[in-house]
């Protein structure tokens, strides 16, 4: 399994167009990015490869990386940075099944797996493919599970992806807060490779109109608001899975400069073979 990080950032990416903040100035000067959130998963035994989010940056991801073109993808949940790319298919693509969460939200009143087909029913190569949260499924020959995180108001989902045949394990929390259940946790639990959702580090919980929550023993905040982790609460939840590596994805552009490129954050472009 090749685990190619093609976007590691948030919602409007770093540099932030724009923005001359210290972390962005660095980004640009230094050549390093964190576009909108996509992996890339090949499966080397069959030749396949799997996209888990459709990035906006979809185009310039798949140029700047030299990976191949999707045979199936994954979407998380309904918010632009992790859906719009799907329009990409269009002359692209010839077809892509999309696999989605089968549960109604009751926010919107339809599952995610309802508005992608909704939002794209005017591309001929995306077939959507309705899936049952923690009901393992089939494709490019991994097994996939996704599971119910924590991302209010909206639905979101985790992912599980393993190869049956190399036993190699990648875990993705997907945007969530540190609040994810003993069932999802569980089934993150013991991957060679986790990437979870670390958008700030924890100190800036006191710049967010709701604070932070998830406090661990020294009452550092494990959650930034409501949606996202803290960094510190993404490492946390990384030791606490056992995970062999923990790379923090879905990183803003709000971490000073002097803690936004530090490990365990990850950058475009890393690539892991499990």
């Amino acid at each position: 399994m090749e685990v190619t990080l093609l976007g590691t950032g948030d919602t409007t990416g770093t540099p932030t167009p724009g923005c001359t903040c210290d972390t962005c100035e660095y980004a640009r000067e230094h050549d390093v990015e964190r576009t909108r959130y996509s992996v890339h998963v090949r499966n080397e035994r069959t030749g396949e490869s799997l996209l888990v989010d459709a990035s906006p940056d979809f185009r310039y991801q798949f140029l700047e990386r030299d990976v191949d073109l999707p045979d199936a993808a994954i979407i998380t949940h309904i918010h632009f940075d992790h859906l719009d790319g799907l329009g990409n298919t269009y002359r692209l693509l010839g077809s892509l099944p999309v696999f989605a969460a089968d549960e109604t939200d009751p926010e919107t009143g339809e599952s995610v797996a309802e508005t992608v087909e909704r939002r794209f029913d005017y591309l001929d190569a995306v077939t959507v493919h309705a899936q049952t949260p923690l009901e393992p499924f089939e494709t490019c020959g991994f097994e996939v599970t996704l599971l119910p995180v924590e991302h209010p108001p909206l639905v979101c989902y985790g992912v599980v992806i393993e190869d049956p045949e190399t036993g190699a394990k990648l875990s993705l929390t997907g945007d969530t807060n540190y609040g994810i259940s003993d069932a999802a946790r569980d089934r993150l639990r013991d991957a060679d490779l986790l990437l979870a959702d670390g958008i700030v580090p924890a100190h800036l919980s006191e710049h967010h109109p709701l604070g932070g929550k998830h406090e661990d023993d020294a009452g550092v905040p494990r959650t930034f608001g409501t949606k996202h982790m803290t960094i510190e609460g993404a490492q946390s939840l990384g030791m606490e899975l056992d995970a062999a590596e923990t790379r923090v994805v879905h990183v803003s552009h709000y971490v000073p400069v002097d803690e936004a490129f530090e490990e365990p954050l990850a950058v475009d472009g890393e690539r892991y073979e499990l």
